[in-house]
């Protein structure tokens, strides 16, 4: 299930509580707000944070963070057709809750066309499916 932030949703996913505390603080970080997000509760748990910005070779596409509980953070643009986004980067990394501090350096990289942060490809660095335990890594944050 797909739910905007701030609309109630019935169902919530035990982690979803702490993911959006850290939603909150990468938000707060990048200058924007939970109305910019979108959480899916379905497995494995995503988000999608919708971004005021263009990039260098994109001048003409939205731009949006994803996180999910398996890879953590990527950077997508919109297609023109309605299709699938398209991921041009992923953070990478030890965890899939990384600083908010680094996921706004990966931003800026983006926008300055910076490769030297993040990678190509998606490093899985968790198994999706336990809720407890994706819940219990969010509040160590």
């Amino acid at each position: 299930m797909t739910a905007s932030i701030a609309l109630p949703t019935g169902y919530q996913h035990p982690a979803v509580p702490a993911l959006l505390g850290y939603l909150r603080d990468v938000t707060a970080e990048l200058g924007i707000g939970l109305e910019s997000c979108t959480v899916d509760h379905d497995s494995p748990v995503s988000a999608y944070v919708a971004l005021d910005t263009r990039l260098p070779h994109y001048p003409d596409r939205d731009v949006a963070l994803l996180w999910d509980e398996e890879c953590g953070w990527s950077a997508a643009v919109e297609t023109h057709s309605g299709e699938d986004l398209i991921v041009l980067r992923y953070l990478g990394g030890t965890t899939v809750i990384p600083s908010p501090r680094r996921v706004a350096r990966f931003v800026t990289a983006l926008r300055q066309d910076d490769h030297t942060v993040g990678r190509p490809d998606p490093v899985p660095l968790r198994a999706a499916g336990d809720a407890a335990e994706l819940a219990a890594l969010l509040a160590t944050r």
